[in-house]
């Protein structure tokens, strides 16, 4: 991973999220960043990333992660992440060059179903499939997954497949917390979100 611009310009011309920081990548500011690591993106297809829920995402709830901040994870490590990454591609440009243009809004949550719960202390990863992305939009379907105690995700996911984010091909030994269907962002003009603001 580097903070050097013209490594990070060669990274999302060839690479992937993989190398880089979710703070690079995300415009969201070190409070609302809910992304700590990606571990797989295949650019056009999914990505794979982990949060470890902190102190004050628990703060006044129980000491569990609400279930409105996973959705909120889900979609700064899938669409948000993926489509951010895909534009800079596109543009040849790093994020910092799309913060002025464009602010990442939610625009539809198609469904959520829960089955678990995450406390402080848990890490969880979100697997983000790609469904759909034009026009600074992208729809993506996924679940999230507790992971187990301390185990190397980065070592894990590294031959990941596209073939098995498809079929969420995972051990066992992860647990099923949340399916998710049809999470919509947009990139939407600074000067069109201030008129509807108005």
């Amino acid at each position: 991973m580097t903070d050097d611009r013209e490594e990070f310009a060669e990274i999302i011309a060839h690479g992937s999220l993989v190398d880089i920081y979710p703070r690079q990548m995300l415009v969201h500011g070190p409070t609302k960043r809910l992304v700590d690591k990606y571990h797989w993106h295949s650019p056009n297809k999914g990505v794979i990333a982990s949060y470890s829920p902190k102190e004050r995402d628990v703060e006044d709830h129980f000491d569990i992660f609400r279930g409105v901040d996973q959705v909120e994870a889900f979609a700064q490590a899938s669409v948000v992440s993926c489509a951010t990454f895909l534009e800079c591609r596109k543009n040849q440009c790093l994020p910092d060059d799309l913060r002025d243009k464009f602010i990442p809004a939610f625009i539809s949550i198609g469904g959520v179903s829960f089955h678990n719960y995450l406390e402080l202390g848990d890490t969880f990863i979100s697997i983000g499939n790609i469904t759909f992305y034009k026009w600074r939009q992208m729809v993506c379907d996924g679940r999230i997954y507790k992971s187990p105690k301390g185990l190397d995700l980065d070592e894990y996911f590294k031959d990941f497949t596209d073939e098995r984010l498809l079929k969420y091909d995972i051990s066992k030994d992860f647990k099923l917390v949340a399916e998710l269907t049809g999470i919509t962002g947009r990139a939407i003009l600074v000067e069109q979100f201030k008129k509807l603001a108005e």
